[in-house]
C-alpha cells in the first residue's frame, strides 16, 4: 500500500476504507478536510509486469476517465470532483454515491419488472445521449456500471474505457475493451463503433435486468461467437418491452432505432403503454388509458422452435386485447369447499420436492401442504375481509380479491421473516420479498413473489393465481435451490399444475 494510504492526499483527502475493488482499481471512502464532506475516490492499480508503455496506456484511460467524466454534467452521470497524480498515480475524486449497481440488484433479487426496466432505460439513454452529444462513446454500459442510488437516482459509472469520438482508440495492453455480452456486434468485429454501439450495449443491460439472465451464455469464447453469428433469444419475460429490445440489439447497427425513437419506446412502455412495431419497424404508440391489462406476449415459452410464433404474437398484441387463443377454456365456478390436497397428484408432488411427501391438511381445510427436508409445496386459499370461506368468492369479488394482492406486492423489494417448520426452517429468518412479476399462462391471471436472503440466495416463490372466482396462493421451497429465477420456473410450472387440478375439483 502506498505510503500515502497511512495519511491524506494532497493534504486534504483522509482516505478511509476501500468500498470496492475491480479490475482497473480500488474505491476509497474519504473526507474532504477543506469541503468537510465525504466522497470517493479511485485508485488505479497497475498489474504485475507491466513494462513502461503499458503502464503508460493504463494510466491514460484513468485520466481519460476524469476528462470524460467532468466533461457531462447530468444527473445520471457521477459527478467528478478532482483528479490528482500522486505517487506517479492517478487518483479520481467523484461524488460518493450510496446504493448498489444493477448487476447486484438482479443477482439479489432477481429479473426486474419490466416497466421499471424501460424507466431504467430510459434515465440512462437520456445520460448517453448527454455523452454522445459531447462526442464520448462510453463503451462499457454494462449491468455493474449502472448504479441504483438510494435516492432513487440511476447513474452511469466508470467512463474507464471512454474515449472522444474522434479520437484513435489506444491499445488497452492486450486487454479486451469492454464486457463480453455487452460489447456490440460491431465492436467485436473490429470497427471502433458509436452511438449505436453503446445503444446495443444498453439493450443488452437492459435485457439482463428484465429476464434475470444475460443475451448470450457461455465462456467468453462462446458469447463472442454467438454474439457476431445470431440475434439473442427473444425475450421472455418483458412483455412490451420485448420487441423494444430485439430492436435495440440488432447486429446491424443500420437496423436498430436511433436514440429518440428508443427513448419515446422506452418511455411509453415505462407508462403502461404497448409499442406497436411492425416487421419493417414502424412505429405506432397506443395510449396507456386504452390498456386495461398488462399482456405478456411471449408468455413461459421454453424452446427455440418457437421463436418466430412468439416473435409473431409480440408484435400483433393489442391494448386491452388478449392474443388469439382458439383452445383458451371457459373459467370455472367453485360452489362449495374443495379439498386442496387434491389438487397435485402423488406423482407430481414427488416431481416438486423430489421425494414422496407427507401431506399435511390446513386448518378448516383451506390449505394444504406436501413436505420433505428442506422442500416443500403449499396451496392456501385465499379471501377477501368480507367474505368469511374463500369459497364464498365470486369472480368479481376474487378479481377484486387479486388487484388488491397486487398492489400488496407492488412496492418491493421489502425486509421480511418467515419460517416453515415442517421442511426444516424453525427459526425466524429474514428474507427480502421481491415485487410482484406478472407470471403469464397460469390459471386467469397469476404473479409471483420471490423470497431471498440478502445475498440473494432463493428461498421460497408465492404464486398467487385466479381461476374463476377461487383465489389460492403456492408456495414452494427449496433450501438447496439458490438461483432465485430457477426456483421461480418450478413454483411457475407446479402453480400451472395445481391449477388444472383445482379445474378437475370444480
Amino acid at each position: 500500500m502506498a505510503e500515502s494510504l497511512r495519511g491524506t492526499l494532497a493534504s486534504r483527502y483522509h482516505l478511509l476504507r476501500p468500498l470496492g475493488s475491480g479490475g482497473m482499481g480500488t474505491v476509497w471512502l474519504a473526507r474532504d478536510s477543506v469541503l468537510d464532506r465525504e466522497v470517493a475516490i479511485k485508485e488505479l492499480r497497475l498489474p504485475d509486469g507491466l513494462g513502461e508503455r503499458e503502464r503508460a496506456e493504463l494510466i491514460a484511460r484513468v485520466m481519460r476517465e476524469a476528462e470524460v467524466t467532468a466533461r457531462v454534467r447530468h444527473p445520471g452521470i457521477v459527478a467528478l470532483h478532482d483528479v490528482l497524480l500522486q505517487d506517479g498515480r492517478p487518483w479520481i475524486v467523484m461524488e460518493l454515491l450510496h446504493g448498489h449497481d444493477l448487476a447486484r440488484q438482479i443477482s439479489a433479487y432477481g429479473p426486474l419488472p419490466y416497466r421499471q426496466v424501460a424507466d431504467l432505460g430510459a434515465r440512462l439513454l437520456d445520460a448517453l445521449s448527454a455523452t454522445h452529444a459531447g462526442g464520448v462513446q462510453h463503451r462499457d454500459v454494462k449491468p455493474g456500471n449502472v448504479f441504483l442510488s438510494s435516492d432513487g437516482r440511476v447513474l452511469l459509472t466508470d467512463f474507464g474505457i471512454a474515449r472522444p469520438a474522434d479520437q484513435a482508440s489506444i491499445t488497452e495492453a492486450g486487454l479486451m475493451v469492454g464486457s463480453p455480452g455487452f460489447i456490440a456486434p460491431e465492436r467485436l468485429a473490429g470497427d471502433p463503433g458509436g452511438p449505436a454501439a453503446d445503444l446495443w450495449s444498453l439493450g443488452a443491460t437492459l435485457y439482463t435486468a428484465v429476464e434475470g439472465v444475460a443475451p448470450y451464455q457461455g465462456s467468453h469464447s462462446e458469447v463472442i461467437r454467438a454474439t457476431l453469428t445470431r440475434a439473442p433469444r427473444p425475450p421472455v419475460l418483458a412483455g412490451p418491452l420485448g420487441p423494444v429490445l430485439t430492436w435495440m440489439t440488432a447486429r446491424d447497427p443500420a437496423a436498430r432505432p436511433d436514440a429518440p425513437t428508443t427513448l419515446t419506446l422506452l418511455r411509453q412502455v415505462a407508462d403502461g403503454g404497448t409499442p406497436d412495431l411492425d416487421p419493417r419497424h414502424g412505429l405506432r404508440i397506443e395510449s396507456p388509458k386504452r390498456r386495461h391489462r398488462w399482456w405478456y406476449a411471449a408468455g413461459a415459452a421454453a424452446v427455440a422452435g418457437v421463436a418466430v410464433a412468439v416473435a409473431a404474437v409480440v408484435l400483433s398484441v393489442r391494448a386491452g386485447e388478449p392474443p388469439h387463443d382458439p383452445v383458451r377454456r371457459v373459467s370455472p365456478t367453485f360452489d362449495g369447499a374443495v379439498d386442496l390436497c387434491r389438487a397435485l397428484p402423488a406423482g407430481e408432488v414427488r416431481r416438486i420436492v423430489g421425494a414422496s411427501a407427507q401431506t399435511r391438511p390446513g386448518p378448516g381445510k383451506t390449505s394444504c401442504q406436501w413436505t420433505v427436508k428442506g422442500s416443500g409445496v403449499e396451496l392456501s386459499a385465499e379471501t377477501d375481509s368480507d367474505t368469511p370461506a374463500p369459497w364464498g368468492l365470486d369472480t368479481a369479488s376474487a378479481t377484486t380479491l387479486m388487484e388488491g394482492l397486487r398492489r400488496q406486492y407492488a412496492s418491493g423489494p421489502n425486509d421480511v421473516s418467515w419460517l416453515w417448520y415442517e421442511i426444516g426452517l424453525d427459526q425466524r429468518t429474514q428474507v427480502i420479498e421481491t415485487a410482484g412479476r406478472d407470471t403469464p399462462d397460469v390459471a386467469d391471471e397469476a404473479f409471483a413473489v420471490d423470497l431471498t436472503t440478502p445475498e440473494g440466495r432463493a428461498q421460497a416463490t408465492d404464486v398467487y393465481f385466479r381461476l374463476g372466482d377461487l383465489v389460492v396462493r403456492l408456495r414452494y421451497a427449496d433450501l438447496d435451490v439458490s438461483s432465485p429465477a430457477a426456483l421461480r420456473d418450478g413454483a411457475i410450472a407446479a402453480a400451472a399444475s395445481a391449477a388444472e387440478g383445482l379445474r378437475g375439483l370444480a
